[in-house]
């Protein structure tokens, strides 16, 4: 059972965690319309709850004394937890910089980061080949990539639902394979990259008119961690 001074040292070592997590450097910044989240960042919250659940773990653990084992329980798992946090932040920052202007949209959900590329800057009607206004947007995601190598890049194509299903899961599968090969061809670790062709499926608007057929014709890319980088990813080691 705990004690109230295992507990103490419990809230102690959380708010510790919080501490350190605020302290790193906010990639946030106005200009990068980055949500600011009341002003704790990503790396921050999810430091600290991790240094909560490592504090439990820990105390659990350490039957002799567990507002030492709650200790060293948080202080582990929240720097973990912020480590990889500060490292998606400082992605996501500068993936929203990168794709300013270019119609791309960057998203975020937890650690992971989803950049939504539309039907009219990526390929042509009925087409698997890039199109010249997609280079741009995809020379900057294969730079960052390079850069940012603690996560797997899944590439998904998509299209409206003219046509037979089949013809429109080829081509989206087609579509994604092409966008995977530029990536590799710019030095994107090709290891680190699956393709997927969801063809109609998971419309993001109606298919009754042009506009929302448009936007269903899309590129999705997105970014997880690779196994273990949450608990290894070191900021200063991973990116200068």
């Amino acid at each position: 059972m705990f004690t109230p001074r295992s507990l103490s040292m419990v809230a102690a070592a959380t708010v510790l965690a919080l501490m350190a997590g605020c302290a790193a450097q906010n990639p946030y910044d106005p200009n990068t319309q980055v949500p600011q989240e009341g002003g704790v960042s990503k790396a921050a919250k999810y430091g600290g709850l991790g240094a909560l659940a490592g504090a439990v773990a820990g105390a659990a653990i350490n039957h002799d004394n567990r507002g030492k084992g709650a200790m060293i329980g948080a202080a582990v798992a929240g720097l973990a937890g912020a480590g990889y946090g500060y490292y998606a932040d400082k992605q996501e920052a500068q993936l929203r910089q990168q794709m300013q202007g270019t119609g791309v949209e960057v998203q975020r959900q937890g650690d992971d980061i989803k950049l939504i590329m539309p039907g009219n800057i990526t390929f042509a009607t009925d087409s698997a080949n890039i199109a010249p206004s997609f280079y741009t947007p995809l020379n900057n995601l294969a730079n960052s990539f390079k850069q940012f190598n603690q996560n797997s890049i899944e590439i998904v194509g998509y299209t409206d639902s003219t046509g037979s299903r089949q013809h429109n899961m080829d081509l989206s599968q087609r579509r994604a394979q092409s966008v995977a090969a530029y990536l590799t061809s710019q030095g994107v670790d090709g290891t680190r990259v699956s393709t997927r062709g969801m063809g109609p499926d998971q419309p993001i608007a109606s298919n009754a008119d042009a506009n929302g057929r448009a936007q269903n014709r899309r590129v999705e890319v997105n970014l997880k961690a690779l196994p273990g980088a949450q608990g290894t990813a070191a900021p200063q080691q991973q990116y200068q």
